[in-house]
């Protein structure tokens, strides 16, 4: 997750299929296994705590979640608020960008979730 949206530039909508798109960016920002979890997490949960995120998301290390949040941050999907207390406490919630995004992904969790049944007895 390197290459951050705001670095690129397209004179219109986005085209996926073409490989100099900022489009294959996004995709790439929000298809990660850790971008879709803390995304939806976001969603079901509204404002939430980094430790509380780690929790929520199992198996995400430290680092990834601080990576992951910081380049959904990055791309207008999640804010982060400080609240000046000591020691200061950190929340991070959706725009209105993430909330539209996690429609999406909502719907797709909760088919992945459905049906891995089936796909695991598929795979024998």
């Amino acid at each position: 997750m390197s290459t951050q949206v705001s670095e690129l530039s397209w004179p219109g909508p986005g085209d996926a299929f073409d490989s100099d798109c900022p489009a294959r960016v996004v995709l790439d920002h929000i298809t990660s296994k850790w971008a879709v979890l803390v995304l939806v997490a976001l969603r079901e949960d509204g404002e939430t705590r980094f430790s509380a995120l780690r929790r929520r998301v199992g198996g995400v290390s430290e680092k990834m979640l601080a990576q992951t949040l910081r380049t959904l941050e990055a791309d207008g999907f999640v804010v982060r608020t400080v609240l000046p207390t000591t020691p200061p406490q950190v929340s991070y919630s959706l725009t209105e960008l993430g909330l539209d995004l996690t429609v999406h992904l909502s719907g797709l969790i909760g088919w992945i979730n459905a049906r891995v049944p089936e796909v695991v007895a598929s795979t024998r």
